[in-house]
């Protein structure tokens, strides 16, 4: 099987880990085979190309894997007109200032798609969208909390959009259904290299059915922090709670709490913690993505239905039009000035804050 890595840098890096991995469980005996689009040739090992033109027509990959930064998304994607076989691409896929219609046309011809909302691979996520969706639960409340510290972060970034489109689609995934925005209030600062007034956080509102969402999500947050609460009313017109948190304290260290109120006391329905489960050294950090590139593989190698279903083409195109109409909607304060005096940037030595 032959991956093609377009931008090889920290994400690139993760992917290329899962793909291995990925590979050797599917236990077909087939060799993953690498090669790599760049600004320059890292002499790695890997076959390297200067251009994504240059590596279809001379790698000939099974599946382009696209990992540059967020401005670049468009452009790359675009580049990929002809390609036939299966495209991972990173979020989000574009920006607000790319016409999503050559994107869509160019991937026309494309056997499969996958957007890299990791997120859905959780243990906490497949329980919970299976027991909303077996018990027949309603919203009535959803809140998130989703953040990390970019500040003086090193890589381009077109801000908080690249954040917040997690929490986004959890909630849209795990309820089934589709959300409507309404109000949006954020924050504009020079955090990162890419800008002095780029969107590093926004507080939302929105609606899925009768239900209410809000949320909060935030690039300079000063921990990480991945939490989603829900409330839901079952049939019989009782209410239950949920509380989900992802990646604390570490990567795929995931957590869900899913119970009813009684005047006696809680009733516990669920609980998960996969921060104790026992992690091969070559899959740390990589477990959900594994699963995500499992799929992948095949899909690819014979066609298997995905375990987890595909974030496909439409529905990535439906989550950038959720993000252009939040950007488009906010309402915003600053900029606030981290470095008024010019910045030294930090090369990042803690791999686990950009999580």
């Amino acid at each position: 099987m032959k991956i093609l890595i377009v931008g090889l840098g920290y994400a690139g890096g993760r992917f290329k880990k899962a793909f291995q991995n990925a590979i050797e469980a599917t236990g077909n005996g087939s060799e993953p085979h690498f090669a790599y689009v760049g600004r320059k040739d890292l002499d790695n090992g890997l076959t390297y190309y200067a251009s994504v033109a240059a590596a279809l027509t001379g790698f000939t990959p099974d599946i382009v894997v696209v990992t540059v930064p967020d401005e670049a998304h468009a452009e790359i994607l675009e580049q990929l007109a002809g390609f036939r076989g299966f495209v991972i691409a990173e979020k989000p896929l574009a920006t607000s200032r790319n016409d999503l219609a050559p994107i869509e046309k160019s991937l026309e011809n494309i056997s499969g798609f996958c957007m890299d909302l990791v997120e859905r691979y959780s243990d906490a996520t497949a329980f919970l969208r299976a027991h909303v969706r077996d018990q027949g639960l309603e919203l009535v409340r959803a809140h998130f909390t989703w953040g990390k510290d970019r500040i003086n972060d090193h890589r381009p970034t077109s801000g908080v959009p690249s954040e917040v489109i997690h929490p986004l689609d959890l909630v849209q995934w795990i309820c089934g259904a589709d959300l409507s925005l309404d109000t949006v209030i954020g924050t504009r600062s020079d955090f990162s290299v890419s800008g002095p007034e780029v969107l590093d956080s926004v507080a939302l509102s929105g609606r899925i059915g009768s239900g209410v969402v809000t949320g909060y999500s935030s690039f300079v947050n000063i921990t990480r922090k991945r939490e989603v609460d829900f409330v839901f009313r079952d049939a019989q017109g009782e209410l239950l709670y949920a509380s989900a948190e992802y990646d604390s304290p570490a990567w795929d260290a995931d957590r869900l709490r899913v119970w009813r109120r009684h005047s006696h006391g809680d009733e516990e329905i669920h609980r998960l913690d996969t921060g104790g489960v026992p992690v091969p050294p070559e899959q740390r950090t990589v477990v959900k993505l594994g699963r995500l590139v499992e799929d992948v593989v095949r899909f690819t190698e014979s066609g298997e239905r995905p375990a987890t279903p595909f974030a496909g083409l439409d529905q990535a195109l439906d989550l950038q039009e959720l993000l252009n109409l939040m950007e488009h909607r906010a309402r915003t304060v600053g900029p606030v000035a981290y470095f008024p005096h010019g910045r030294t940037v930090l090369q990042e030595a803690d791999w686990e804050r950009l999580g």
